[in-house]
């Protein structure tokens, strides 16, 4: 039997350095617990355009389309700011979501007990946190037509369209009530149906699918506007939350933040099932490009890493082997680690990204004795 395969996509900034960090994770996998991966490695992002002009080359998209799962670093830095808008580097994320129909974005917000003064909120409210947004990915504002720049008498506007249909509300429901199963059995589904049309009809839409379905798991609606405010007030109160494409994406990063560093969260995009039984994904951590911190060893390769847990139990069936992976980041985190973004007010000195690494690997060759 063929191993499964991995296209690794390192991207540009600090995409390539926290790479480096998960093909040592890979790499330990293959030889200490007899798990190997086909991997290959092509570019995306601002590297795609200085080699082919393109965010993402044909030949990219269809290796994308044939593996098992897509690792994705960060695209973008400031260099490509005056590119077109067709062709900046985040073009060649969409694409890749996009084509790949990646309608379900997983983003875990999780506090561990080593960081939870890093957060903006206080201890007893953040320890402990463990919820999953689950955010449409291919549809609505940032996909709907009509949309562009265009003139009005004197003055242009801009537009854009937010349109789903119910198949489409459909299929993302199904995959938060799915993931609710396998957690604590309640999802709050968040829109604007007091003011969008769109919002009546997701509303109306994740009722009938919890209703005819799903009657076992507890489903709650809220205004998306009231679910921000309720996420900094008592995030705890949520374990599973579905949205659409954009208070997915504010209310995701918002969650982030709960948790003390970008630096530390993961992600996983899925789409309908392949041959193989296996759901096309992508999975990237959540954090930029960070072009400021590029090459001098900075950047935390944690979220990273993370996601290649994620890869491990929702790509590969190895849900043991991810654990082993999340909780050899939390040892290694326990032990006092940090690299700079969460270093806060505690007067010790940084580790480097490769240092980090190393360290998640001794826990790893720990984690077997």
């Amino acid at each position: 039997m063929s191993n499964p395969s991995l296209l690794i996509l390192p991207g540009d900034g600090i995409g390539p350095e926290v790479m480096t960090e998960v093909r040592k994770i890979i790499d330990w996998y293959g030889t200490k617990r007899d798990l190997a991966f086909d991997v290959s490695e092509d570019l995306v992002g601002g590297a795609a355009y200085d080699k082919h002009g393109t965010p993402l080359h044909d030949d990219t998209m269809a290796k994308a389309q044939e593996v098992d799962a897509v690792l994705l670093g960060a695209v973008g830095g400031p260099k490509y700011d005056v590119l077109d808008f067709s062709v900046k580097p985040e073009r060649g994320l969409l694409r890749l979501r996009k084509e790949m129909d990646l309608y379900a974005n997983l983003r875990p917000a999780q506090c561990f007990d080593a960081l939870a003064d890093f957060s903006s909120l206080k201890k007893n409210v953040v320890a402990g946190l463990d919820i999953m947004i689950i955010r449409e990915l291919t549809s609505g504002v940032y996909f709907g037509e009509p949309r562009g720049i265009i003139k009005e008498g004197n003055e242009r506007v801009g537009i854009n369209t937010q349109r789903y249909t119910e198949s489409e509300i459909e299929r993302v429901a199904r995959s938060g009530f799915e993931m609710a199963r396998k957690r604590g059995n309640k999802l709050c589904s968040m829109e604007k149906a007091n003011v969008m049309e769109s919002g009546v009809l997701w509303r109306e839409v994740v009722q009938r699918i919890g209703d005819t379905e799903y009657p076992d798991v507890e489903l709650s609606h809220m205004y998306a506007d009231a679910g921000a405010m309720q996420l900094t007030r008592w995030p705890k109160q949520f374990d599973v939350i579905v949205t659409d494409n954009l208070f997915g994406d504010l209310l995701s990063d918002l969650a982030a933040m709960l948790t003390g560093s970008l630096g530390m969260l993961p992600s996983a995009s899925l789409g309908a099932p392949m041959a193989n039984g296996r759901p096309k994904a992508l999975y990237e951590p959540v954090h930029g490009s960070a072009p400021d911190i590029a090459g001098q060893g900075k950047a935390n390769p944690i979220a990273c890493i993370l996601s290649f847990a994620m890869a491990l139990r929702y790509s590969f069936d190895q849900g043991d082997e991810a654990t082993r992976l999340e909780q050899a980041v939390e040892k290694v985190l326990a032990d006092g680690y940090r690299t700079a973004d969460l270093l806060g007010e505690e007067g010790r000195s940084p580790v480097s990204t490769s240092e980090m690494g190393d360290a998640v690997v001794a826990a790893l060759d720990a984690s077997l004795s």
